[in-house]
């Protein structure tokens, strides 16, 4: 896990021309996106296309990670940061808990940029696997330069679940995603770009990353 300096970060939609901006709070980021084995090691499963133990965990839902992070934070003696409803299909997240979760889209926007302005954390084919270099498929995790911060595939490769709803009054329960994914165009590989999907959706070049609070220490 790679710590991530607090700061603040202006998101924007390219729908509805809106921006705004958030103070994201020290946190803890996985500094690779959750692979096979590791998926394998906590669930028992594999349910990827391409099987490959240092390969991006794909074919995963938003449900299927946010119940990884319960599941690992269990395995390690941590609290679980969500309390799940599968029947209601609601979670409620914790955020008193020190267990693992997903990030927010503003924690994963800044952590992604580590400190710059620009679209990118260095030049598209040194940081990431898109639809210009992957040969049409994905590729082993830290395969590619991280950025300034040790945060390897932050763009390309697979698309990222975060936490947040995308936009409730249209979109519903759609969860946003974030990164850009292996067979995707240059454009959809830069820090900014949003993109939602139900959180039931599974596809070969969607998976996800892990986060925990830095919370206050107990006396």
């Amino acid at each position: 896990m790679v710590t991530v300096p607090p700061g603040r970060v202006t998101l924007s939609d390219r729908r509805t021309r809106n921006s705004w901006q958030v103070e994201v709070a020290l946190f803890q980021m996985s500094a690779f996106p959750v692979t096979q084995s590791w998926y394998a090691r906590v669930t028992g499963q594999r349910p990827s296309t391409a099987q490959g133990d240092r390969l991006p965990v794909e074919g995963v839902s938003w449900w299927d990670a946010v119940r990884f992070c319960n599941a690992l934070s269990q395995r390690e003696g941590l609290t679980p940061a969500y309390h799940l409803d599968a029947d209601a299909e609601t979670v409620e997240w914790d955020t008193s808990a020190d267990g693992y979760r997903l990030p927010t889209e503003a924690e994963w926007e800044h952590a992604c940029r580590a400190g710059s302005i620009a679209p990118r954390y260095g030049p598209l084919d040194d940081v990431a696997w898109y639809q210009g270099n992957s040969d049409g498929r994905i590729h082993t995790v830290g395969g590619k330069q991280p950025n300034e911060w040790g945060l390897y595939d932050m763009l390309g490769n697979v698309w990222n679940w975060c936490w947040d709803v995308y936009d409730a009054e249209v979109y519903d329960t759609y969860r946003v995603l974030r990164g850009g994914g292996w067979a995707d165009e240059h454009w959809s590989c830069r820090a900014s770009v949003r993109r939602r999907s139900h959180p039931t959706f599974r596809i070969d070049d969607v998976g996800f990353r892990i986060a925990r609070s830095a919370l206050p220490s107990r006396p």
